[in-house]
C-alpha cells in the first residue's frame, strides 16, 4: 500500500518538532528581545533537545521508511539520535554561563545549534543522495556561522572563514561523487544504488563516485588527509562552540558514513574497507603524533578527536554488523569524555579570563583535588588506560579490526594508542607533579562541575555494564548490516 504524507510526517516528527521550534523561536527572539532572551532559549533548546531524545529512545522498534525511501527511521538512526540530541543539550546547558559573561550568549546561538542538530538527524536517517546531501548542508551553514561567532576576534573569524572555504570544497567533492553514482547507478537512493553492486561486482565509475562520497564524508569526520581545518578551527572557536563540534557532529557524521557504505554499498565491502582503513591508520597516527607538540589545550583536543576519528573508523573498515556496534560504542564514549573534558576547560580561568595552555595546570591537584581526578580520569579514559571505559571502547574497535581480518590495522591501533597516551599523561603530570607557577581562578560553574563529575564516574561505573549500550549499540548494528 502506498505511504500517506500522514504516515511520512509521523515518521519524521522529531525532526519536524525541532525545526518548527527553531523558526518559531527565530520569530519570538528578533521581534521580542533579542538578547535579552537568549538566556531562557538556550534552556528551552536543551531541555526540548533532551525531551525528543528521550522520546526516541523509548520509540517502538522496527524500521520505517518515508518519503519513498529517502529518510529512513530504524534502530541505527535513533541510537545515533539520542546520542546527537543529548550531547547537543549538554552543550547547551555548558555553554550559557561562560558565554554570557563574555558578552556571546546571543539569541542566535541555541537556535543554530537546533537547526545544525536538525541537519544531524536529517543525515543519519538520510536513504538518499539528495536527503543526504540536504542534511549535511543543514548542519554545516549552522556550524560555519557559530564558529565564527566571536565577531571581533580575528581567530574566531578566520575559523569561521577556514571552515567555510574547506567545507566548500568537501560539498564539492561529495557532490561530485554523488552525480558519478547517479549516472552510474540509475538512482540517487541507497536501495536502488546497492542493487547496482550485486555479487560485489561494481563498475569503474561507480567506484570513482564511492571514492568522491567518502572524500566528502572524512571532510566532515576530520579524518586524515581531510583534517586541515580542525586545530585552527578548534582554537579559534569559543570553547562552547569547540565543545560542540567535538560531539555531536562527529557521531553524526560517522553514523552517515556508516549508512552510505552499508546501505549503498554493502555489497562491495571490499572495494571500500580498504579505503577506510588507509583514513583509519593515517588518522590515528597523525592525531597521535602531532598532538605531542600542542601546548594549546583545545589544538590538543584536535588532534585528539582525528587520532579517536580513526579509531572509530577502524570498527567501520572491518564491514561486518560487529564493526558497526563497535563503532556506535566507541562514539558514545567519546562523546561523554569529550563532555566532560570541555567543561574542565570552560573552567580554566585565571582573573575570570580563560586559559588554554596546557602549563597553566601546574600542581593544579593541590588546590583542586577532587577536579584534578575526576580530570585524571577523563585523561585516563581517553589514552585507553584500564579499567577506564576508554579503554573498552579501543578494545571492542580493535576486536572488530582483528574479527574482519585487519590485523595489521588493530596492530597499528595499539602502535598509536601508546604514542597518543602521552599527550594525555603529560597533562596528569604536571597537575600531580609540575612545578607550582601561577594558579588559576578556584570558583568554578556548579553546572560545569557536575558534569565533569558525572563524565569521570561514568568512565568508572560504565565498566559494570556499559548503561545498556553495548546491547542498544549491537540492537542498532543489526538493523543496519542484515
Amino acid at each position: 500500500m502506498e505511504p500517506t504524507i500522514q504516515s511520512d510526517l509521523s515518521i519524521i516528527l522529531p525532526e519536524i518538532v525541532l525545526a518548527v521550534y527553531a523558526m518559531a523561536a527565530l520569530m519570538v527572539a528578533v521581534y521580542g528581545g533579542k538578547d535579552r532572551l537568549a538566556p531562557l532559549l538556550v534552556w528551552t533548546t536543551a531541555g526540548l533537545m533532551a525531551v525528543l531524545g528521550l522520546w526516541i529512545a523509548s520509540a517502538s522498534a522496527g524500521t520505517r521508511v518515508a518519503f519513498h525511501g529517502m529518510f529512513v527511521d530504524d534502530g541505527f538512526a535513533r541510537f545515533a539520535k539520542v546520542a546527537i540530541l543529548l550531547s547537543a543539550a549538554s552543550v547547551l546547558v555548558m555553554s550559557q554561563d561562560y558565554m554570557a559573561r563574555r558578552g556571546l550568549l546571543r539569541f542566535e546561538f541555541p537556535i543554530l545549534v537546533a537547526l545544525a542538530a536538525v541537519g544531524m538527524m536529517m543525515m543519519v536517517s538520510a536513504g538518499d543522495l539528495m536527503a543526504l546531501y540536504m542534511g549535511l548542508e543543514l548542519q554545516s551553514l549552522s556550524l560555519y556561522v557559530v564558529a565564527a561567532l566571536r565577531r571581533d576576534s580575528a581567530k574566531s573569524t578566520e575559523a569561521g572563514l577556514k571552515y567555510f572555504v574547506l567545507g566548500a570544497l568537501s560539498s564539492g567533492m561529495l557532490l561530485y561523487g554523488a552525480s558519478l553514482i547517479y549516472g552510474y547507478a540509475g538512482t540517487t537512493l541507497f536501495s536502488g544504488i546497492i542493487q547496482t553492486a550485486q555479487h560485489g561486482e561494481v563498475s569503474i565509475g561507480l567506484l570513482f563516485g564511492m571514492v568522491f562520497l567518502i572524500s566528502g564524508l572524512a571532510f566532515k569526520v576530520s579524518a586524515v588527509p581531510f583534517h586541515m581545518w580542525t586545530p585552527d578551527v578548534y582554537e579559534g572557536s569559543p570553547t562552547p562552540v569547540t565543545a560542540f563540534f567535538a560531539t555531536a557532529p562527529k557521531v553524526a557524521a560517522m553514523a552517515l558514513f556508516a549508512r552510505v557504505l552499508h546501505d549503498a554499498f554493502g555489497h562491495a565491502v571490499a572495494d571500500w574497507s580498504q579505503v577506510i582503513a588507509l583514513l583509519s591508520v593515517a588518522s590515528m597516527f597523525l592525531g597521535a603524533v602531532a598532538a605531542i607538540g600542542q601546548r594549546d589545550i583545545k589544538r590538543l583536543m584536535a588532534y585528539s578527536s582525528i587520532a579517536h576519528m580513526g579509531f572509530a573508523l577502524m570498527g567501520l573498515a572491518a564491514g561486518t554488523a560487529f564493526g558497526v556496534q563497535a563503532m556506535l560504542i566507541y562514539m558514545a564514549i567519546y562523546v561523554t569524555m569529550n563532555v566532560g573534558t570541555f567543561a574542565f576547560i570552560l573552567m580554566m580561568e585565571r582573573n575570570g579570563q580563560p586559559v588554554t595552555d596546557i602549563t597553566a595546570l601546574q600542581m593544579y591537584s593541590r588546590r583542586e583535588p577532587g577536579k584534578a581526578l575526576a580530570m585524571l580520569v577523563l585523561l585516563f579514559s581517553l589514552a585507553g588506560v584500564p579499567p577506564m571505559l576508554g579503554f573498552f571502547g579501543k578494545f571492542y574497535v580493535l576486536r572488530a579490526a582483528y574479527e574482519g581480518g585487519l590485523v595489521w590495522l588493530a596492530v597499528a591501533g595499539v602502535v598509536a594508542s601508546v604514542i597518543g597516551a602521552f599527550y594525555y599523561l603529560r597533562i596528569v603530570y604536571y597537575m600531580y607533579f609540575g612545578e607550582e607557577g601561577e594558579e588559576l581562578d578556584t570558583h568554578s560553574s556548579p553546572v560545569l562541575w557536575g558534569f565533569l563529575m558525572v563524565s569521570a564516574a561514568v568512565m568508572v561505573l560504565g565498566i559494570v555494564n556499559m548503561f545498556g549500550v553495548e546491547g542498544a549499540a549491537a540492537a542498532a548494528a543489526a538493523t543496519l548490516v542484515n
